[in-house]
């Protein structure tokens, strides 16, 4: 009897890690928005770190968020970084570390605290008409396994994506008001 027992509470592990082993482990989410601005208006504005302060919901989920910067904005090597208790917020930085000039902006984003992840993100932007400009915004994540079994209680790409469309329609909102 404890054998069968112990042989039930053994499958009863194994199973999540099994599991885990046919989850994805990365996840991908993009979010747009067109700006009636020219691509080269809406360019230099968000190639500007700084500028996220004004539109990203991230930036601003915190009031109290110690932010430093390093380098100079909108050149490759420049790093954003940001300190909050809030643990949605935490602790990390994003560096600019490639730039398409008028089409596309890459970013390393380094989170320390709570958890530690080096994820890439992007924006970019293409020209819809002479005063109207497509922005894309994207970021990508991993979960190594078993970790990965999150994906099964939480929607990234929906609560991310989510997060994306505000700061893109609060993006939206500041140029078009220029």
């Amino acid at each position: 009897m404890l054998k069968k027992i112990l042989l039930g509470v053994a499958v009863l592990i194994a199973i999540p890690f099994i599991v885990a082993l046919f989850i994805k482990t990365d996840y991908s989410v993009t979010r747009t928005v067109t700006i009636d601005k020219p691509v080269t208006e809406v360019f230099d504005y968000v190639k500007h770190l700084k500028n996220q302060d004004n539109f990203s919901k991230w930036a601003q989920m915190d009031p109290e968020m110690v932010k430093t910067y390093r380098g100079t904005d909108a050149t490759v090597g420049f790093v954003s970084a940001w300190a909050s208790e809030n643990k949605d917020v935490g602790v990390g930085e994003q560096e600019i570390i490639a730039i398409d000039e008028g089409k596309r902006i890459d970013f390393e984003l380094r989170f320390l605290s709570p958890f530690e992840a080096t994820e890439p993100a992007y924006m970019t932007t293409k020209e819809v008409s002479t005063n109207q400009t497509k922005v894309e915004w994207g970021f990508s994540g991993h979960m190594n396994y078993p970790m990965n079994l999150m994906f099964l209680f939480v929607d990234f790409e929906a609560m991310i994506g989510a997060d994306l469309q505000q700061g893109l329609d609060s993006l939206k909102v500041i140029l078009e008001k220029e």
